[in-house]
């Protein structure tokens, strides 16, 4: 079995990753929405990658979606591709045939933007940028075709939040499949900061010297990096299955999704944490770009369910299995 991206999934992720790098900028970013670079990723036809043709979209699947996600967190990229994907994944599967056809090919084509939202939170992620937000509530969601967004400053200036309020129209379906898929681009776009960090921590600690020696040979120091290295690839693995589960074992993903999340968010916050702590007194200064990682990751672990939040959930689907189980093997 071969657990590797095809050629065509490795292309995707080089090119976006050298599309996104050459755009970077954290001084843009810390000013919020960029318009310039979402205009750029409309014409490339990113927002609908992985919505149905028949709606305009690419038709492709959500690996190559949360190739994407990870590539749009490397660069703290301050676009809603992912809350817009977010909300058209809901859409797709639990809209009415009328209610896909109206919304899907804008969200696609990127002259839509869309965001997605629980109603246990306080804040909707990119809602001040939004034409049309999601809402989900226990198991049953709504479509608000014009948000009344209150905005929210929030720790991450690089995305914008807000709250959200007006006329609910209910979507017919079942949306946990769509936030199940949320959830693990919001996964994936941690695992990219931890990646982020990661590899701008490893950079530095080679190159700062103290006693004539890297720093980066000193055997705390080296630990602490083997650990950001060790949670950011077990929250890659978890992304990865995750949106392996949603195309081809939809059984699987709300557990694939919920362990995703969890794991990524964990992840996020402790990888963005050692990088400021290993960079030394650098590391808190505000000038540094690594505050920004921590911030986005800080918001990304709350946001879609809280850690603890999946936890729960997965020990309830494992307790459920388990139950079964039990029951058919006393028949």
């Amino acid at each position: 079995m071969n657990f590797g991206f095809t050629d065509e999934q490795r292309e995707i992720k080089d090119t976006a990753r050298s599309l996104l790098w050459r755009r970077r900028a954290f001084e843009q970013a810390r000013a919020g929405f960029q318009l310039a670079l979402w205009e750029e990723l409309r014409v490339l036809g990113w927002p609908g990658v992985a919505v149905g043709a028949e709606y305009g979209g690419g038709g492709l699947g959500i690996v190559e979606l949360t190739i994407l996600a990870e590539e749009l967190g490397y660069a703290l990229a301050a676009v809603p591709l992912l809350a817009s994907a977010a909300a058209a994944a809901v859409i797709e599967r639990a809209g009415s045939p009328e209610q896909r056809a109206r919304w899907l090919p804008g969200l696609a084509d990127g002259s839509f933007r869309g965001a997605l939202g629980l109603d246990s939170e306080s804040l909707v992620a990119d809602a001040p940028e939004a034409d049309v937000v999601v809402a989900v509530h226990e198991g049953a969601a709504w479509v608000i075709a014009e948000p009344v967004v209150e905005v929210v400053e929030a720790i991450d200036p690089t995305r914008g939040y807000g709250r959200v309020a007006g006329e609910r129209v209910p979507l017919p379906g079942d949306p946990s499949p769509g936030t199940d898929i949320a959830a693990v681009l919001l996964a994936a776009e941690l695992v990219g900061v931890c990646q982020c960090a990661l590899d701008t921590t490893v950079a530095y600690v080679k190159e700062r010297k103290q006693f004539d020696a890297p720093v980066g040979s000193f055997q705390a120091v080296s630990h602490r990096c083997a650990e950001m290295l060790l949670l950011t690839e077990g929250s890659r693995s978890a992304a990865y299955a995750g949106a392996w589960a949603a195309d081809a074992d939809p059984t699987g993903l709300p557990e694939a999704a919920s362990l995703a999340k969890a794991a990524a968010s964990e992840a996020g916050r402790e990888v963005t944490a050692a990088a400021i702590q290993l960079h030394g007194g650098i590391g808190f200064t505000w000038e540094a770009d690594l505050h920004w990682l921590y911030k986005r990751a800080q918001l990304d672990a709350s946001l879609l369910g809280s850690p603890r939040v999946h936890r729960a959930r997965l020990a309830a689907i494992v307790a459920a299995r388990r139950g079964a189980n039990q029951l058919v093997e006393a028949r």
